[in-house]
């Protein structure tokens, strides 16, 4: 039970509450880039959330055997195969940027082949965005904040890859809101001093706020959870006083 809580509240987080767009401002040049059209959008969201399962899962399998502090196989292959003491100290977590990078690479490569083999005209759609998605920053932090939470020890392939999911999935949300609202612009009567860009950045900022209003969600849904209850504002006031309740 408290696992499937666990996931829960990584799950909401991801997508709603900690929305990687809207939060923390990761994947912008796509959000912006390709949120002209519904349905452009919804194919980079769904290529995004593939692509960043598929770099989560060999993140969190490089992180836990090879660069975490105490890693398996720096052990295995300075010790010929027996863990001792001297294990613990290889830490080869600075190589993360670079190995995050060639796996996100790797991925989009994959991605990029299939979808030109079976979708050619979602392919042609995407044009030069597809090959962009190397550098959505979205899925490297997705990758940083695996190696975080498995440094800690506090993660494991379950949690890590329901972190990526749906947060691939905020992604979509993000950039599907998105573009229904410029494709309503299209015939809103726009000021010609927001036209373009700018219109758009107020709009995604207009979006951000909105989804600050999930704030405390997850810690509603946490003593929801654990049974915990939130006292009364009556009940503080008794206590505030000293006085007994009836």
């Amino acid at each position: 039970m408290e696992l499937l809580g666990n996931l829960l509240l990584i799950a909401i987080g991801a997508a709603l509450i900690n929305n990687f767009v809207l939060t923390y401002f990761v994947g912008i040049c796509p959000f912006l880039g390709v949120s002209r059209r519904l349905d452009t959008a919804f194919g980079m969201g769904c290529a995004v959330t593939f692509v960043i399962s598929v770099a989560a899962l060999i993140s969190w399998t490089m992180t836990e055997f090879v660069l975490r502090p105490g890693a398996l196989v720096p052990g295995w292959i300075l010790n010929l195969g027996a863990r001792d003491t001297g294990a613990a100290e290889v830490d080869l977590s600075i190589l993360s940027y670079i190995v995050y990078i060639f796996v996100i690479a790797a991925s989009v490569q994959f991605v990029e082949m299939y979808v030109r083999k079976f979708y050619p005209a979602l392919y042609k759609s995407f044009g030069v965005f597809l090959p962009l998605i190397t550098t959505n920053c979205a899925i490297l932090f997705a990758c940083l904040e695996i190696m975080k939470h498995v440094n800690a020890r506090e993660w494991g392939l379950v949690e890590s890859m329901v972190l990526a999911i749906f947060g691939g999935v905020g992604f979509t949300i993000a950039i599907v809101l998105m573009a229904g609202i410029r494709e309503e612009l299209e015939l809103a009567d726009v000021p010609v001093a927001f036209r373009g860009a700018a219109i758009t950045l107020v709009v995604a900022g207009i979006l951000a706020l909105a989804f600050m209003g999930f704030t405390g969600v997850g810690a509603n849904i946490q003593k929801a959870l654990t049974g915990e209850t939130t006292a009364s504002p009556a009940d503080i006031r008794v206590e505030s006083s000293g006085e007994s309740a009836p």
